[in-house]
């Protein structure tokens, strides 16, 4: 749950919940397996509880929410979805309306007249568990004019829980920031908990959590609250997977590792309409927003992407070929996979996609895949698997059917290789014509897989007259690796990254990268990846003020180079930068810095009347004024080179320099 102002249920802010991080067993019992060491599976009551779709909730926003609902769906989930690995069942807001005498949510009479402890046990017995939810802070509605006693305490009331001031906080304003340098603050924290805990709670949501869900400073900044409710989790000896909810800015990303089991790369992904979703509100999106936070997923802690609508045509607002990207990303991903259709509606190509077990693996083996490259609609995106095959996944995001291909010298697998479609279940081949939206999810498995394999996907992360910075993909076993520049080997590194040294300005290289072991051959070199070094003493920049901003792109003040920086771009408006000069044709390294505290936004940059998209990194909490950068190879032509960025079809990041 979550929105840019699209709904007025903050109020309804409950628990989903989730279990937690580093739990104590109870005396009597086993220590329990650390939770989320794979991305959990079940089904979540969002996505029906949101849509307008007729009948779902003909009584109003979220009133679709019931016990009798709940159950049912748990009743399908276990019948045909646990044995595929799907077992949460979680309740996401809507479920209290109220709070007891200890400013503790109470669960809805009237929706849940048996209380969630008799919900708990039932789906504990069909063997799967139990989510819940809760919205940061302290409820407006619980803070009863400060004389609330908290429970387990014999001097805490709510007065003390929060500031003098009474200052709002989490995405909707919805409830009173929590001081927590008063010991009551955790004391409540740990009530809560321990409530939850009680009625055999397996997983809790925290949503509107800042900064991140579109806002950030002082008041918003939820990080306290959420190292509290971690330390609550682990005090009552329940094992619970907790998650934080919405769009969490990625500068605190060691906050939400060290102390959560996942978090939510951007907004809902339901469109608050006629159906569950649409592609472009906001399915799309994700193909975007969580590359920034792919290298921090791993075992215990998730990129959540939000609910997976694929299930049910008429109700999900997508096509085929759209409902089957959209589980393949979350697929390649390890996002969580948390149905949000009604299990009683499911129609066949659905339930195919969802009891994949091929795809499932994928998921459920945890390494993210990383795109190649975002400046195309036609995207491969890829990972190494822990048995020597790669992931490969075709995408065409564009409006029209087009060709996809995976070069897979750039991936850096060499030799013959097996490819298998793991969604027709059939040997395929590299490359597809795929549909509007459409997706293939491959298997490639080198023949030889003792072979030492190729690095992959060799780029430039920086540049100067006279060094070139440069990435690429491990190979597995390696122990470490040779650069070359133009054949001639000029450093090894035991890393999956070098700064190559001692180079020419202006001069074109073709650097490769051979992988090593102790014993056995070293891998084929990679593919070749050419760049041009700048001018001596560059890269010069080329301050966006002092370009043309047009069709309303206006100069605003920024904590940015020379104080400046370009906004207000996309549809109209757009910023022609200052030419840029270069001695000689070829590939540059073009350094973008620019500012966007929503999620991620898309600039097309034209350069000499050819364009590409250009993707960046939202901070998501609202910051306009703190720069961020990205790196792009793009070809100028000898002499001068225009470069112009906007988007006609949306919202551009604001643009503070670039430097070549």
């Amino acid at each position: 749950m979550a929105a840019r102002g699209r709904r007025a249920l903050g109020a309804l802010a409950g628990l989903m919940v989730t279990a937690g991080l580093l739990t104590a067993p109870t005396a009597d019992a086993q220590p329990e397996a650390p939770v989320a060491q794979k991305p959990y599976m079940g089904w979540s009551s969002w996505s029906l509880e949101s849509t307008n779709y007729p009948g779902v909730n003909p009584a109003g926003s979220a009133s679709w929410l019931t016990e009798k609902h709940v159950l049912q769906q748990a009743d399908v989930l276990a019948a045909k979805f646990k044995q595929h690995g799907y077992t949460y069942v979680n309740i996401d807001a809507g479920w209290s309306n109220s709070f007891d005498q200890y400013a503790r949510p109470v669960v809805n009479p009237a929706t849940f007249p048996d209380g969630m402890k008799y919900v708990a046990d039932y789906v504990h017995k069909k063997g799967l568990k139990l989510g819940s939810y809760l919205a940061v802070g302290l409820d407006l509605r619980a803070y009863n004019d400060g004389n609330s006693p908290i429970a387990g305490t014999t001097n805490c009331h709510t007065k003390d829980l929060v500031y003098p001031d009474l200052r709002k906080t989490n995405g909707w304003d919805s409830a009173y920031k929590i001081d927590f340098t008063n010991p009551c603050a955790q004391s409540y924290v740990d009530s809560v908990a321990r409530l939850l805990a009680g009625w055999g709670v397996d997983f809790l949501k925290l949503d509107g959590v800042g900064p991140g869900s579109f806002k950030g400073g002082p008041n918003y900044t939820n990080t306290s609250d959420v190292e509290a409710w971690h330390k609550a989790i682990a005090k009552t000896g329940r094992p619970m997977e907790f998650v934080v909810s919405w769009a969490l800015s990625h500068r605190q990303a060691g906050v939400w590792k060290a102390n959560t089991n996942g978090w939510r790369v951007d907004t809902d992904v339901e469109c608050y309409c006629d159906t569950l979703v649409t592609w472009n509100n906001s399915v799309k999106q994700r193909w975007n927003d969580v590359v920034q936070w792919i290298p921090d997923a791993g075992p215990g802690h998730w990129n959540n992407l939000d609910s997976l609508d694929v299930g049910s045509g008429k109700m999900d607002g997508l096509t085929e070929a759209e409902r089957q990207s959209y589980m393949t990303l979350w697929a390649i991903e390890a996002a969580p996979l948390y149905i949000g259709d009604d299990l009683t509606q499911l129609d066949d190509y659905g339930v195919k996609l969802l009891t994949n077990d091929e795809v499932i693996a994928v998921n459920q083996a945890g390494i993210p895949a990383k795109p190649v490259s975002q400046t195309s609609d036609q995207q491969v995106w890829s990972n190494r698997n822990a048995d020597g095959s790669y992931t490969v996944a075709l995408f065409n995001l564009a409006a029209t059917p087009a060709r996809v291909t995976a070069d897979l010298a750039q991936l850096g697998i060499t030799g013959p290789v097996q490819i298998r479609d793991l969604w027709s279940h059939r040997e395929s081949t590299a490359s597809a014509v795929l549909p509007v939206h459409g997706s293939r999810l491959l298997k490639v498995t080198p023949r030889d897989r003792d072979a030492l394999q190729a690095p992959g996907v060799v780029h430039a992360t920086g540049v100067t007259g006279t060094s070139v910075s440069l990435a690429w993909d491990a190979s597995r076993g390696a122990q470490n690796y040779d650069v070359f520049a133009n054949g001639r080997r000029m450093t090894s590194t035991g890393g999956a990254s070098a700064t190559v040294t001692g180079l020419k300005p202006s001069t074109s290289y073709d650097f490769t990268v051979v992988a090593n072991r102790s014993q056995g051959k070293p891998s084929a070199p990679s593919k070749k990846y050419s760049l041009i070094t700048t001018e001596a003493g560059g890269p010069k920049t080329y301050e966006a003020e002092n370009g043309t901003p047009q069709g309303g792109a206006t100069v605003y003040d920024c904590a940015c180079s020379n104080g400046k920086k370009v906004g207000y771009l996309g549809g109209s408006g757009y910023v022609v930068l200052p030419t840029v000069t270069v001695p000689k044709a070829g590939t540059y390294l073009l350094q973008l810095s620019y500012v966007d505290g929503d999620s991620s936004r898309t600039g097309i940059v034209t350069i000499n009347g050819t364009s590409f998209p250009l993707p960046v990194a939202g901070s998501n909490d609202d910051d306009w004024n703190t720069p961020q950068s990205t790196t792009v190879p793009v070809y100028l032509q000898a002499g001068a080179n225009t470069i112009q960025i906007g988007n006609q079809a949306g919202y551009v990041y604001d643009v503070d320099k670039i430097t070549v």
